[in-house]
């Protein structure tokens, strides 16, 4: 009877003891599954990692910004794409996403961006920060194993401004669609200019730059780009700037954009509105600083335009289409200091729209 007793005992110890390691197995596969679980899904969506500078540089990962919210890499990384610009930093694409959504995404040239991400991080996410109805948001951005960075943006169906310009005339000889173009172009640079704890330089401001929604409703893109490109891709973009007319007299040699410099490329888009005309290529035509024809500027000299063509506007009063060039002509003074600020061309704009 004891020897039963005994076996019993030993029986139910051994089973015990086997329930339980069978018991810890299952729950360290269990934890185990959880962990792939957990990693795949911060893999697959961003919004689950926390991502530190060091995550970003080493890996390759997406900061998503307002407005990006729902997107993933393979999204981005998988979209087939159509290149719509090339230029000596980049290319832009346009990309169509599985869920018929549209963005528009600038690939930046390992070669052309600053090396280390940890040097760039913060222009990031102050760029990503900026909201405002007249500039283009970041919505994502993407920083690759190989150093290529990619900026996610909404994408605008009609186009740019030197698209608008060179193909839709017929919208461009009405005055309200200029004037609002302009308004809302200068508001947008205020922002930049004014409207944050630190001021942002565009650096590359021009036609091609501007994008066009609903009802000509204008948004800048491009701000900035130059704080993520190294010195000599910066360089290159202000060559490029030179050769497409938009070059300041000063940059010659300080080799820096400004402030400044800003309003002067905004000027030359003014009278690429006004004329319906591109800017003079820099290198074609050296020592202009502007691209106005004669008539035009001895016309403005003289205060007589009834005989000037521009752009067809010859419906609106002499005097505010006069003004609006004046005020094109001051921000392209040759002198920085000659220019006026983004708050007085506002309100310049502003008065001249009142009078229209």
């Amino acid at each position: 009877m004891e020897n039963r007793h005994m076996l019993i005992l030993i029986v139910t110890l051994s089973s015990s003891f086997l329930l339980f390691v069978l018991i810890f197995l299952i729950c360290l596969c269990r934890r185990k599954g959880s962990e792939r679980d957990e990693s795949w899904d911060k893999e697959a969506n961003p919004e689950c990692k926390e991502i530190g500078v060091e995550d970003v540089e080493m890996k390759g990962d997406l900061i998503r910004f307002e407005g990006g919210e729902d997107l993933t890499c393979f999204d981005i990384l998988d979209a087939p794409g159509e290149v719509i610009g090339k230029s000596s930093y980049g290319t832009l694409y346009r990309a169509n996403l599985m869920s018929d959504s549209v963005l528009l995404l600038r690939f930046l040239r390992p070669a052309c961006c600053t090396v280390k991400v940890q040097d760039v991080m913060h222009v990031v996410q102050v760029l990503g920060a900026i909201r405002h109805p007249n500039l283009v948001p970041l919505s994502a951005f993407y920083s690759g194993p190989r150093g290529e960075k990619l900026l996610v943006h909404p994408f605008y169906r009609r186009g740019n401004l030197a698209q608008f310009i060179r193909d839709d005339v017929s919208e461009l000889h009405k005055w309200d669609v200029i004037l609002k173009i302009s308004i809302g172009i200068a508001k947008g640079l205020d922002y930049l200019h004014t409207g944050l704890q630190k001021p942002i330089i565009h650096g590359n401001l021009k036609s091609k730059n501007i994008l066009l929604g609903k009802n000509y409703h204008p948004f800048v893109s491009d701000f900035g780009l130059h704080l993520l490109l190294n010195p000599t891709a910066s360089q290159e973009m202000l060559e490029d700037a030179g050769v497409e007319g938009y070059k300041p007299p000063e940059l010659t040699k300080t080799k820096e954009s400004s402030i400044e410099s800003d309003i002067y490329n905004f000027g030359v888009i003014l009278l690429e509105l006004v004329t319906g005309k591109k800017p003079i290529n820099g290198k074609a035509n050296p020592g202009q600083d502007f691209y106005l024809p004669n008539s035009i500027r001895n016309a403005i000299v003289d205060r007589r335009m009834s005989d000037v063509y521009l752009n067809g506007l010859s419906h609106v009063n002499e005097d505010v289409i006069l003004k609006f060039v004046e005020l094109a002509l001051v921000c392209c003074s040759v002198g920085p200091t000659d220019r006026p600020d983004i708050k007085q061309v506002c309100k310049k704009l502003e008065e001249i729209g009142t009078k229209s």
